[in-house]
């Protein structure tokens, strides 16, 4: 029987939506330290600074984001 690879667990910020590893406890993007792992959606700005969607969501740093923090 074929061993499955371990789920990375991850967690987004309920300030900025921004997606860190389950581990971190403190965001990289907003400073902030309220996460929720019930989350859905997920968008990835490389540019910031050209994206249209990054500015819709009113996105600073590229990363990936949560479409919905619960």
């Amino acid at each position: 029987m074929p061993k499955k690879a371990p789920a990375i667990l991850q967690k987004a910020c309920r300030s900025c939506k921004y997606i860190i590893e389950e581990d971190t406890a403190v965001c990289p993007s907003c400073g902030g330290t309220d996460f929720s792992t019930d989350w859905s959606g997920l968008v990835v700005i490389l540019d910031p600074d050209t994206s249209e969607i990054a500015k819709i969501l009113g996105v600073k740093r590229a990363g990936r984001y949560a479409i919905r923090v619960r």
